[in-house]
Formats: C-alpha cells, sequence, structure tokens
C-alpha cells in the first residue's frame, strides 16, 4: 500500500486526515512546514504528498517548487484559499491537484486514490507486449513510461504524461477541453479550463522547441486540443 506525506501546521487537520487514509490501508507520514516535509521525502519513499500553502519556515508553494526539482511524486496542493488564482498558481508551481479548506474528508481520499492510480500505472511493470507511439521526433514507450524529443529525455509529472498520451494515441482527433479533463481526472468538467490549460501549457514548456509555435500540441480555437498525424 502506499505511503503518503501529508503536510501541514495545523496539527489537528494532520490527524484527521491521517485518521481517514489509515482507514484505507494507506501508511502516513506526517509533516509540519516545508522543510520537515522536504527531509522526509529525502529520507523515505513517498508515494503522494499533500501539501499545505500557508506554513511556517518553508511554505508549501516554495516546498512544491523543490520536490519538482528532483522528483514527479503526485502533489496535492491544500489551501484555505479558494480563489482561481490560487488554484493556478498551485498548478503552475507543479502541483497535480488542488483542494480547498474546509474539505470534504470523502472528496480528499477519493482525489488521493485518483491520483496515485495514475502515478502507479507511470511507475507499472512494462507489459508482454510494446506500445510505442512516434508523431515527429516525440516518442512515448507506455511500457516504460518514457518520453523523448528528438532523441531527448523529458519528465513529465503523471498528469501531464497522461494528457500527452490520450492526445498522442488519438492524434487527429480534437479533445475539447472538458473531455480531456473527464478522461484524465474521471469526474465531471465543472470549471476545468484553467486546470487543463494549465498543464497542456507545461507540456508545450517541456516537448516544444518554440512553446508559442507548436510542433505536437496544437490549439484548435473554440474547439480544444489535438496532436496531429505526422
Amino acid at each position: 500500500m502506499a505511503n503518503i506525506l501529508v503536510c501541514d501546521d495545523d496539527r489537528e487537520i494532520v490527524e484527521a486526515i491521517e485518521i481517514y487514509l489509515r482507514n484505507e490501508g494507506y501508511t502516513i507520514y506526517k509533516a509540519y512546514n516545508g522543510e520537515d516535509a522536504l527531509s522526509i521525502l529525502q529520507k523515505e519513499e513517498i508515494h503522494l504528498v499533500i501539501m499545505d500553502v500557508m506554513m511556517p519556515r518553508l511554505d508549501g508553494i516554495h516546498a512544491t517548487v523543490r520536490i519538482r526539482e528532483y522528483s514527479s511524486v503526485p502533489i496535492i496542493i491544500l489551501s484555505a484559499k479558494s480563489e482561481d488564482t490560487d488554484k493556478i498558481l498551485g498548478l503552475n508551481i507543479g502541483a497535480d491537484d488542488y483542494i480547498t479548506k474546509p474539505f470534504n474528508p470523502l472528496e480528499l481520499v477519493a482525489r488521493v486514490k485518483s491520483n496515485l492510480r495514475r502515478y502507479t500505472k507511470l511507475g507499472s511493470m512494462p507489459q508482454e507486449s510494446s506500445s510505442v507511439y512516434r508523431i515527429g521526433g516525440l516518442c512515448i514507450n507506455d511500457d516504460t513510461k518514457e518520453v523523448t524529443v528528438d532523441e531527448e529525455t523529458v519528465r513529465l509529472t503523471p498528469i501531464e504524461y497522461s494528457i500527452l498520451l490520450l492526445l498522442v494515441k488519438n492524434a487527429g482527433r480534437v479533445f475539447s477541453i472538458d473531455q480531456i479533463y473527464e478522461n484524465i481526472w474521471n469526474e465531471e468538467a465543472i470549471g476545468a479550463d484553467n486546470t487543463v490549460a494549465v498543464h497542456i501549457r507545461h507540456i508545450r514548456e517541456k516537448i516544444e522547441i518554440n512553446p508559442k509555435e507548436p510542433r505536437y500540441v496544437k490549439v484548435v480555437w473554440g474547439v480544444g486540443y489535438k496532436v496531429d498525424r505526422q
């Protein structure tokens, strides 16, 4: 079962989250500031991080930036702020998901499970048959979960990988923002525009020579996104 790091300076919230996730069989590691969270990540095998934003010593935003320098572990940002700008900031710095306080514990558990499924799939063992997808210089090996562009390895987060794989496997087909969200997050797309757009931008920054003139992930104005057959 997965190891989950819960980081929040409110000890009561940490204890409450621990109770719900332990009931699901997860092993919980606890931290109360960003520095402690980074220390635990260096020492333990962590499969998912729940990270509060406002904390002493090192806040969740800066901690997430530091984590993304060396790890693609799923990160769920936890914050009392519900404005879109704060949600976008969390996604911009590399978070995979975002939940606002106060939250429904059952929703938190569901999001943990959803992110872990993607992460587990991303790191799963190769299957009997190879699944390699090539579009020009872009190559996705879905057995090894490796992405390369012009023979250079590209590191994607689990969400970014899932979105790119969806578009590449269906090259030539246009997916609306709602379709992308529902395929990747497996839930109804309500207010999904910013969430999908941020991840698409991150993908372009990593795989495109010039993200403003993309070779691969292209926008169809008023409709959605696609990867052309080449």
